[in-house]
């Protein structure tokens, strides 16, 4: 069992129609035809979207998505319209809801791995390969790959994991064609990105884009080179060989294995509230990964 703890009621608003509750997003279509993403501050982990929110989570990764955008404009287009918040929403909609081109969306998750973690290790550990792709031996948790590979996932229903598949396998579902550009532009969003994180002394191990068509134009979608999208790590702490420190909901997950929580994740039974030193914590960290990659203050 997963899901919501207590699914939220969607806010209405006038002139908005709403879609979609997701686990960290609200989805609505405007009267233009546009859609209006809406980042929430709750935080989700092992498939259920837990009690307990996180204080600036949506608009954090809402900003760090924006700026990532700008920073790799020139590689592929992007769906954001405007951030202006529509009338008559709730003021806390400010900093958090994008305005978006409405996409025809390809039924891909459009992985970039530079590092070995996740379900990249586990395969590798299995048959040295990832997503079918030999690697050499002697890699280990952590390590870094001889170059960047793209190993997409099927984008599963909420509540499923993503499957890992092939590169012949999404060839096969979205045309040759399709799949060489997504593979294209994946890595080079991601190069691009590697790049800027590297020399703000944080390391992207992997992350994953969404892509859809605007009439023929491929176009990059979703949340973009986020903590909750991605691997990021700090470079001054990187020793492969062992689970890597990261900007993300490593404070959670750890808390809700430990005794303390007293939560069998296994069961029926919902996660409980955080204390508030681990969402003090998870919100630093999601702080200190905008900060240092944007290199501004967040306020």
């Amino acid at each position: 069992m997963s899901g919501f703890v207590e699914k939220p009621e969607p806010v209405q608003v006038p002139g908005l129609m709403h879609l979609h509750t997701g686990k960290v997003r609200d989805l609505y279509r405007n009267e233009s035809g546009d859609l209006v993403l809406v980042a929430s501050d709750r935080i989700s982990a092992y498939d259920w979207v837990l009690p307990t929110e996180i204080p600036d989570k949506g608009r954090i990764l809402t900003q760090l998505s924006l700026w990532w955008f700008d920073q790799v404009a020139d590689l592929v287009p992007n769906h954001v319209l405007s951030t202006e918040v529509p009338e008559g929403a709730p003021a806390d909609w400010a900093g958090r809801t994008m305005v978006c081109t409405s996409l025809r969306m390809i039924p891909v998750e459009c992985v970039a791995r530079g590092y070995l973690a996740g379900s990249g290790l586990v395969e590798y550990q299995e048959s040295r390969t990832v997503c079918g792709l030999a690697l050499p031996e002697g890699l280990v948790d952590g390590s870094e790959l001889p170059a960047p590979i793209f190993t997409p996932a099927t984008k599963a229903e909420v509540g499923d994991h993503d499957e890992n598949v092939s590169y012949e396998e999404v060839a096969r579902e979205v045309g040759a064609e399709t799949a060489a550009q997504l593979r294209q532009i994946t890595l080079a969003v991601y190069g691009r990105a590697r790049d800027t994180a590297r020399d703000r002394g944080i390391i992207l191990a992997d992350t994953k884009f969404e892509f859809g068509w605007d009439d023929g134009t491929l176009v990059l979608a979703d949340e973009v080179l986020t903590p909750d999208s991605s691997r990021f790590w700090p470079a001054e702490r990187w020793e492969p060989g062992r689970a890597q420190l990261s900007f993300d909901k490593q404070f959670v997950r750890d808390w809700l294995t430990s005794p303390e929580a007293g939560w069998d994740r296994t069961g029926e039974q919902p996660p409980p509230e955080l204390p508030p030193e681990i969402v003090e914590q998870t919100r630093a960290k999601y702080v200190e990964a905008y900060e240092r990659l944007t290199g501004s203050p967040w306020s």
